[in-house]
């Protein structure tokens, strides 16, 4: 929900003005520009059954298992599985936070930072919430700023969930500019932006994730791949029950 509009007449001079406060920080300088330059899509349809295929399509690129099922149904994350049937730019912003978190916390409902605006069993999800509030709140910021970029890949209309997400709320005061260089300056300490603040593609390893897809899926299975620098990679591997082969019976 937006706090407080601002009409597509006066985001050129919001912006303007809030670039201009963002002084010598050249990498929040181009994050900005390259959200403002989605303006002149913010007329456009925002939920076309092609963006969402690119959407998706990124996902898997970065190894995310999704499923064509609503939130709502379950999880967002459910600790496997990105469900999928949302807005793009909701999927984007759940691919965020599956970048951000450390792998470590990918196994959880939701992530591990309580449910999702989207996820259908909120109890399970708040329950298995294993952060802090400002751990939560990092996760949360980092992941929305990370999500509107990967808009800005996709050529979506990026600057509609910035407005969305109320980046602009307060762009007058400092407290705002803040906001904004500590975001963008932590997605680059985390690696997951690079000097032009542009989001940085999966790893070398993951194209190994085609080798094991297609035979899993073949037999109903998912499969996905997890790695982050210095941590190695993980290759998880989900099979239904009636793959699995009784030794002593194939003997």
């Amino acid at each position: 929900m937006i706090l407080t509009p601002i009409s597509f007449d006066a985001l050129p001079d919001v912006l303007a003005g809030f670039a201009a406060r963002l002084g010598a920080d050249p990498l929040a300088a181009m994050a900005l520009a390259r959200i403002a330059s989605t303006c002149a899509q913010g007329s456009a349809p925002a939920d076309t059954p092609e963006q969402r295929v690119a959407a998706v399509a990124l996902a898997e690129t970065y190894g995310i298992p999704t499923l064509d099922e609503e939130p709502a149904a379950a999880f967002s994350w459910d600790g496997a599985v990105l469900r999928v049937r949302s807005e793009p730019w909701v999927i984007l912003h759940e691919v965020g936070h599956w970048l951000v978190c450390p792998p470590e916390r990918r196994h959880l409902p939701d992530f591990g930072v309580g449910a999702g605006p989207e996820s259908g069993r909120t109890v399970e999800a708040d329950a298995a919430r294993c952060v802090d509030d400002a751990a939560q709140q990092e996760d949360e910021v980092l992941s929305s700023l990370l999500g509107i970029l990967l808009q800005v890949e996709l050529g979506q209309a990026a600057i509609l969930a910035f407005l969305e997400q109320n980046w602009l709320e307060g762009h007058e005061r400092h407290a705002a500019v803040v906001h904004f260089r500590d975001a963008v300056a932590g997605l680059r300490a985390r690696g997951l932006i690079d000097d032009a603040a542009r989001p940085i593609r999966p790893p070398p390893t993951r194209s190994m994730q085609p080798l094991t897809k297609l035979p899993v899926e073949l037999h109903g299975g998912r499969s996905g791949i997890d790695s982050a620098p210095g941590r190695g990679m993980t290759v998880r591997i989900h099979l239904p029950a009636s793959c699995v082969i009784d030794p002593e019976a194939a003997a």
